[in-house]
């Protein structure tokens, strides 16, 4: 999620980047990242926007108990669904780049009010976004011990590398679900779709060194989930390293508390602002 965001504020120029500071406070939850204000007052919440931004495979689908818990709470929500997400009419075969990806997102935040201040709430990219080998070692997952987990499409033939990814069906509960509802995982099983090679093309640095200081202006909260089998601890670890946020919290959970803990995680967003 973080990834996400970073990217709108670099694909823009230096004052386009001051402008949207000041237009939109970004708060943002990974895996989840959150922004945290000191009060939250009545007249603080009608003009916060919640946004949740789903992970690979996923779709804004994934989000309906956490969507329903803010909703209920008085709090306006969207939910997007990126290019080749099951709500999307794009096949992720056809997504060539992360800007192709990212594109519903930044046209979402385009929409926002002047004057919104934009929450997001989004699942962890795995490596996705890192700049250094290491960073990418760090972040990539472990599946090993569950053997060969993926299904690799080819979509512009055998002779070209793989146009997309996904997460073989008979691994999706015990790597991501393992926690949650069955009825839930069962959900998922029809709605998860592969996801775009080209996201592990994407990385984020700045030409004129300025990326890294307007990054560290949006305040984030990182939240841990303890039993991800998906993005483990220590990849965890890594990425808390990698961009240290202004609070950790931890979940007893799988890899989807939207899922299998959305109380919990409405509640933690809650303490978060």
């Amino acid at each position: 999620m973080t990834y996400y965001v970073y990217k709108v504020i670099n694909s823009t120029g230096v004052e386009a980047q001051e402008q949207t500071i000041k237009r939109v406070r970004l708060r943002l939850v990974t895996n989840m990242h959150t922004d945290a204000g000191d009060d939250f007052s009545e007249s603080c919440r009608s003009t916060e926007h919640f946004v949740l931004v789903h992970g690979a495979g996923h779709g804004a689908w994934c989000w309906f108990r956490l969507l329903r818990l803010l909703q209920d709470s008085g709090h306006r929500v969207s939910a997007v669904d990126l290019a080749g997400a099951a709500g999307s009419l794009v096949d992720p075969n056809h997504v060539r780049s992360f800007d192709d990806y990212n594109a519903p997102l930044l046209d979402l935040m385009a929409s926002l009010p002047a004057g919104d201040k934009a929450i997001f709430i989004a699942a962890t990219m795995l490596q996705f976004g890192y700049q250094t080998e290491q960073d990418i070692k760090d972040g990539v997952p472990d599946l090993s011990e569950h053997g060969d987990v993926y299904d690799l499409t080819f979509g512009l033939g055998a002779d070209h590398p793989p146009t997309a990814v996904a997460l073989r069906k008979e691994f999706q509960r015990i790597i991501l679900y393992q926690q949650s509802p069955q009825e839930d995982s069962a959900l998922a099983s029809i709605l998860l779709r592969p996801w775009p090679m080209a996201l592990s093309t994407a990385r984020f640095t700045g030409d004129d060194g300025g990326f890294e200081s307007v990054i560290d202006r949006v305040r984030r909260v990182y939240i841990k989930t303890a039993n991800d089998r998906m993005v483990q601890p220590e990849q965890q670890e890594a990425m808390i390293r990698r961009w240290p946020p202004s609070k950790v919290m931890v979940m007893d959970t799988d890899h989807s508390p939207f899922f299998s803990a959305p109380e919990l995680l409405f509640n933690l967003i809650l303490k978060s602002l």
